[in-house]
Order: C-alpha cells, then structure tokens, then sequence
C-alpha cells in the first residue's frame, strides 16, 4: 500500500463557532479545540504541509465579517501559525471553492487531505465531497470536527444526531473517518485509514435495520 501524502486542513476555527450563533454544540466544542491542536502538533512533528482557512464575509455581515471577532481565529491556532503554513479565505463551505488550496496541495504533491475544524454539516462536508471532484482522498477527524442544533421548516435535528449522521455518511464514500488518535497513529505508520464504501454501508445498514 502506497503511504498517503497528506496535508492537514484546518477550516474555520474561528471565534463565532465558540462565542457566536453558530456556537458548536456536539462534540463538545472545548475537546474537539484539543483535537485539533493535537492534529497541528502531529503534522508538524511530521512535517505535514498545513493549510488554515478562515471563512470570511463584507463588513457589517452578522457573522464572520472581516475584521471581527466572530472572523477572528481561535487563539490557540492563531498562537501557532507558522510561516510555512498555507493561508486562505473563503466565502463559500468548500476550502477549494474560489480559493487557490487545490494548486498549493498540487505543488506540494499532496494526495490526500485530512480535515479538522468546523462545521461537519457545512464546510467540512462540502471540502470532503469537493475533494472528490479533485482526486484527492479526504479524511474527517471524528473528533476533531462539530456540528450545531438546525431546526427550519424541514424539520430539526440535533447536533449530536447530525454529527454522527454525517460522519456515518462521509465514511460511507467521501471520506475516511477516525479519531485523532487513530489519524496520528496512521501518519506514523504511514498508512492510510480505513474506509468503508457505499455497497458495503448499504449491506451492513440492511443487516442492522431489516433484522
């Protein structure tokens, strides 16, 4: 088996998922910061190329206006930002939508993308599905990712139930899902995780809900 050249991708830890309307509810948004510190600590100690995203809107947007504090990243990635680390604004759900993070991961033949950061039920579903379409593995990190409470005219949904329900559906083809723990265990063996695939998520469904 070929060893994945990963880059890790850090999206949108920003200040509005821990004090703003779009406050992370599950997991716990305190241990998934953790999780995502420890991913930077490994990549580094590895030297895993790393890419930082930060959403950003027009002045006067009720969230992630440039400039603010709900745009602002968190400290404890802000403290650690390193030269060599590729920066980039958004302001679409995928990292590589209107952004040039597809050509710097190209220049550093990166083949594979590991994702951390917030949301799992908008721009880390949306750069999973977008790296498809580019040829690159994705990996989400169970724990290192989280989702908020919707509730609209479709229906409602708990944070807790979305999360998992996507992590579920990403593992199912988009992406390889794991704890942090088991991701840096990976990148120091040199192997990629495990991932299922749609046939055999559908089996395996049928097995448990038509019993």
């Amino acid at each position: 088996m070929t060893t994945p050249r990963r880059a890790l991708v850090v999206v949108d830890v920003q200040q509005e998922y821990f004090d703003g309307i779009l406050q992370i509810q599950s997991p716990s948004r305190e241990e998934t910061l953790v999780n995502v510190v420890a991913a930077l600590d490994a990549a580094q100690e590895r030297d895993l190329p790393v890419v930082v995203v930060q959403h950003e809107l027009p002045e006067g947007a009720p969230v992630f206006a440039v400039g603010s504090d709900s745009w602002s990243l968190h400290p404890e990635i802000e403290r650690r930002l390193d030269p060599s680390w590729k920066r980039a604004t958004k302001d679409k759900g995928s990292v590589f939508a209107g952004t040039d993070v597809a050509q710097w991961l190209a220049e550093r033949d990166v083949d594979t993308v590991t994702i951390v950061g917030y949301m799992t039920n908008n721009c880390d579903l949306a750069s999973a599905v977008g790296a498809e379409e580019l040829g690159l593995a994705a990996e989400v990190l169970s724990d290192a990712t989280g989702a908020i409470h919707l509730a609209n005219e479709a229906g409602q949904v708990s944070a807790e139930e979305l999360h998992q329900t996507l992590l579920v559906l990403l593992h199912s083809n988009f992406a390889a899902v794991a704890t942090t723990e088991a991701w840096v265990a990976a990148v120091t063996a040199g192997e990629a995780l495990p991932k299922s695939d749609l046939g055999s998520s559908a089996t395996q469904g049928r097995a448990v809900f038509d019993a």
